[in-house]
């Protein structure tokens, strides 16, 4: 194994424990077990498990079963819904090379995230909201009536609906004021600016930071940071993808939050166990457990 491909080092442990907010473990090397084990040991005693897409949701809504603390969130990732559809050729997702299935297909697959989401320890409906990074003019439309759908599910549950949203702000927005945003609602992997996070903050939505907030270019992101109110930042991982500095590149996992937590004590200029602190009880309410 290259350096490259070696996880990171344990960081130092984070004296109050926290939750990661959203964290891809069926996408990560070695077991469950081991990933909640290596977490607990640096004071990141909660992990939600989010779903991209049936499959995963499913996955999610077992593992939250099996382990006291994990909680899923359960949803068709907004690059899903075009590729349930309109076919995905390419095999971009897990699933392979698929055929379109219609509206009736996306019909489907919502049915069965509404039935995840009543189970008792599925917390969020997510990720779902808008990508237009990944998907052109033509799959706007199952995008968005997707996202609709997840957030009447989220409502009628009574559960936290979690946003991915990439290069689509202003429609995630209205679309959200549209359809009544639910009570809990959080912006996963925070990709605004410091003006939409005032935005944000006035409509009292959560914003999830990721390790992406560590990044050299990212000055952006840490100036939301700077003035989201306290009580609704969370931290992620979004493992394992968005690996904090210094270890971009390498795999991400549960157990490297702590050197997200103390990069964004730093931003906010507070210690990190105060971070800490707000964090776990932000996390908590969010996700209502």
């Amino acid at each position: 194994m290259s350096a490259k491909d070696a996880p990171p080092p344990l960081p130092e442990p984070l004296l109050v424990e926290v939750a990661d907010s959203h964290t891809h473990m069926d996408l990560q090397s070695g077991t469950v077990e081991e990933a909640l084990v290596k977490a607990a040991a640096v004071g990141v005693t909660t992990v939600v498990q989010v779903g991209c897409d049936v499959k995963g949701s499913q996955w999610a809504a077992e593992t939250a079963a099996a382990h006291e603390n994990v909680h899923a969130a359960v949803a068709l990732h907004p690059n899903e819904a075009p590729r349930i559809v309109l076919g995905d050729p390419d095999g971009w997702s897990r699933q392979g090379a698929r055929e379109g299935g219609g509206d009736d297909a996306l019909d489907d697959a919502l049915a069965e995230i509404d039935r995840l989401a009543a189970l008792p320890y599925v917390r969020g409906v997510g990720e779902t909201g808008l990508d237009f990074f990944r998907t052109g003019p033509e799959g706007i439309a199952a995008q968005e009536r997707s996202f609709r759908a997840h957030i009447e599910i989220a409502k009628r549950h009574g559960k936290a609906l979690v946003i991915h949203d990439r290069e689509a702000h202003a429609d995630v927005l209205r679309v959200l004021d549209e359809e009544g945003a639910p009570e809990r609602t959080v912006f996963h992997c925070y990709s605004g600016d410091a003006a939409m996070a005032e935005i944000c903050a006035a409509k009292g939505y959560y914003m999830s930071f990721a390790g992406n907030v560590t990044f050299k270019n990212a000055q952006p992101l840490r100036d939301a940071l700077a003035i989201a109110p306290l009580e609704l930042v969370l931290v992620e991982t979004d493992a394992p993808f968005l690996t904090p500095a210094p270890f971009r590149g390498r795999p991400n996992a549960p157990y490297l939050i702590p050197v997200t937590v103390r990069a964004m004590a730093e931003v906010r200029g507070i210690g990190e166990n105060e971070l800490a602190g707000a964090i776990a009880v932000n996390t908590a309410r969010a996700f209502d457990y």
